[in-house]
């Protein structure tokens, strides 16, 4: 992306790494899981830099290789009982903690939107409003996890609020994509996503946040399967 200062996707390429840093030690993944999680994330840098989503025109839409794999392997995950006995393990204060890459994102956001990349409405100056989500992850992490002045029930209230604050802007995301659906940002849509580095918000970052917050939910919503 000719028109984007390095300095912006590298900022992203960094907030990827870490999100996969901290996935890795909340689950702690074996090596093939790691392995997977590394082609997932060169494939998609492959598919970005050959142009393959800027085609948008075509039916079925080539995102759809994108994002939903990923939530198709959360629902499976969920559906079997050898995935819900595997959430089970997992670390939620890790999970907790993991939502700080949300501030970054948002700032990279911000920078994409400033190079005319995706419109406004998906920024923290629009109708984003997930960096809370990212800017109070630590605050919670510090009184849910180690003063442990905040119990379980704000904590879950906490990660359904947050989950809220990220269904909306994948909504307008969504919405603002340069394909046959689109509904807002006309005049300067949603393009960043379809180029590397950004490709990685909707193939991996952001999946990996609804898994945190999905872990969490179900996690403090029925206790006693944990």
């Amino acid at each position: 992306m000719q028109d984007v200062p390095f300095y912006v996707s590298l900022t992203f390429i960094l907030t990827t790494m870490l999100t996969l840093f901290l996935f890795i030690r909340a689950t702690n993944s074996p090596k093939v899981v790691v392995f997977g999680l590394i082609l997932w994330l060169s494939l998609q840098t492959y598919l970005a830099n050959s142009g393959f989503y800027l085609e948008v025109s075509t039916e079925p839409f080539r995102f759809l290789l994108a994002a939903p794999p990923a939530l198709m392997l959360i629902l499976g995950v969920f559906i079997s009982k050898k995935g819900r006995t595997w959430i089970n393990t997992l670390s939620l204060k890790t999970l907790t903690l993991l939502h700080i890459v949300r501030i970054p994102v948002e700032i990279v956001l911000y920078w994409f939107f400033l190079s005319k990349m995706l419109p406004e409405l998906m920024t923290f100056s629009g109708r984003n409003f997930d960096i809370l989500a990212g800017i109070t992850a630590p605050i919670i992490y510090y009184l849910v996890f180690w003063r442990k002045t905040v119990g379980k029930k704000g904590l879950l209230i906490w990660n359904i609020v947050c989950l809220g604050l990220l269904l909306s802007i994948i909504f307008n995301a969504i919405l603002s994509v340069p394909i046959p659906i689109q509904q807002f940002a006309f005049n300067q849509p949603n393009v960043a996503i379809l180029h590397f580095p950004l490709v990685w918000l909707p193939t991996f970052v952001v999946p990996v946040v609804l898994f945190s917050h999905f872990v969490a939910i179900y996690r403090l919503s029925f206790p006693r399967n944990s």
